[in-house]
């Protein structure tokens, strides 16, 4: 029997009777087991968060300090967490060891803020009733922070919550993926044992999903940041009105290709951002729409990128695209697909299962929006195509969607440029790139069922804090 990976509440290491096996989802052997968490584990977590918030945040200095070491720290385990990742999550390596330099720069950008949060005076003598009065807004943390975080990046999403709130100085109860534990708690492990945070402010607690209502509902807990799906997180803000709730949930990543658009590059960038993960990222191209005049081109070399992926062992270097999660997402993915297709798509690459049991990546021609493919996330390894005539039908077809975080478009033209960035109704726009970039320091977040904030740290470190307005008088003023 493998050993158990404790939880960490203050400064304990704590196990269950109970444990949860967690399992390759490439070849299903078991690659580790943590404790099942309860409601008590939860609030010991809290207490012990608590404990830390009552004594006040730790001097912006030694946060930063401890930021940069986690980089550090992080950057010499590089393998060592990239090789966690696979076996955990299927991802296949290459892309493992991106997340883990991806995390390293979350770290550096997230110690920079320690060092640069701030405040903003305001000028009170602007008004005769202000005269003799200087005012200025403090920065303070918002208290203790939920973390709630997804398995599809399981280093560099808990470090898009836990870097931040510690340059906030708000203590941290971290609940993880149920499918991809291991990582987080190596990553709180580091920070514990290796990089100088004190014991308290960062807790983990591994407890399946209906328990950790218990902490999203748990009077001591100021914030809740979660990533994930729309129904999970509008459920979380619904439950808890009076809390500040940060929401990053999906999308159905549209990309738009004009005729002057070097169809090889796109074609290139396309594949790769629509399978990258096995299409597992809440901005992987789903839904492209081509000009007419040009979609056929672009089918056959977006079919041909595809076609030459490497699918197979996570652990191999040359794999490309892996397992999903489980198998139930499998099936799920493979039965919308069939649904595509009895619709009257045209399968033009992959579809389907293997003999190993992967979901080849698919591309699909001749897409309509209504199909199950368009209109909600795939969050699989496929990507529908559809033409258009006019760039404001495709603007059109682009906005018509319940979710709106990333969308891009391919052309060299300005004007259709611009008209993109003003029309496209989606929390950030890609000009000649697709809508799967991100870099870790931009504000990333979406619209309606993708959520209502802005991560990045210097924009999750601001949500962590309270604005406090102080005013002294004083006539030499």
């Amino acid at each position: 029997m493998a050993d158990v990976t404790p939880m960490l509440i203050g400064s304990d290491a704590v196990t269950t009777d109970e444990v949860s096996v967690v399992c390759s989802p490439y070849d299903g052997r078991e690659v580790g087991r943590v404790p099942v968490g309860t409601e008590a584990h939860i609030d010991a977590a809290v207490a012990a968060a608590v404990t830390r918030r009552d004594a006040g945040p730790l001097p912006a200095w030694q946060r930063a300090e401890i930021l940069d070491a986690a980089a550090m720290r992080l950057a010499a385990r590089h393998e060592e967490f990239a090789q966690r990742i696979t076996a955990e999550a299927a991802k296949p390596i290459a892309t493992a060891r991106v997340e883990v330099s991806r995390a390293v720069d979350t770290f550096r950008f997230s110690a920079a803020i320690a060092r640069t949060l701030t405040g903003e005076t305001i000028p009170l003598d602007a008004s005769a009733a202000g005269e003799h009065k200087l005012g200025f807004v403090m920065r303070v943390p918002i208290g203790v922070v939920a973390a709630i975080s997804p398995f599809n990046f399981p280093v560099n999403l808990v470090v898009h919550k836990l870097g931040p709130a510690i340059a906030a100085g708000c203590p941290v109860v971290l609940k993880p993926a149920s499918a991809t534990p291991l990582s987080a708690l190596a990553l709180a492990g580091m920070l514990l044992d290796e990089c100088g945070l004190p014991a308290g402010w960062l807790n983990v607690v591994t407890t399946g999903g209906s328990t950790a209502n218990h902490l999203v509902e748990h009077p001591d807990v100021a914030m809740i940041t979660f990533t994930g799906s729309p129904p999970v997180g509008w459920g979380i803000r619904a439950k808890v009105p009076h809390k500040r709730v940060g929401l990053e949930l999906g999308n159905n990543a549209p990309l738009i290709v004009e005729p002057s658009a070097d169809l090889e590059l796109v074609a290139a960038k396309a594949a790769f951002a629509a399978t990258s993960f096995a299409g597992q990222s809440c901005i992987s191209v789903q839904r492209v729409f081509v000009h007419s005049s040009v979609a056929a081109d672009f089918v056959e070399l977006l079919a041909a990128r595809v076609g030459e992926l490497v699918v197979g062992d996570p652990a191999d270097d040359a794999t490309q695209v892996s397992a999903l999660i489980n198998p139930g997402e499998t099936e799920r993915v493979n039965t919308w697909i069939e649904q595509a297709v009895a619709e009257g798509a045209i399968v033009a690459a992959g579809g389907g299962k293997g003999v190993d049991g992967l979901l080849r990546p698919t591309v699909l021609s001749g897409v309509r929006p209504e199909m199950e493919v368009c209109r909600t996330e795939v969050f699989g390894p496929v990507v529908g195509v559809q033409a258009y005539d006019e760039l404001s039908e495709a603007l059109r077809l682009a906005n018509d969607s319940r979710y709106g975080l990333q969308a891009g478009i391919f052309t060299a033209d300005l004007d259709a440029a611009m008209l993109a960035a003003r029309t496209l109704d989606y929390g950030g726009v890609m000009i000649n790139e697709v809508p799967t970039w991100r870099a870790d320091q931009m504000p990333y977040g979406g619209l309606r069922d993708s959520g209502n904030t802005r991560e990045g740290p210097a924009w999750a470190a601001r949500e962590m804090t309270e604005e406090r307005l102080v005013v002294i008088h004083s006539s030499s003023l």
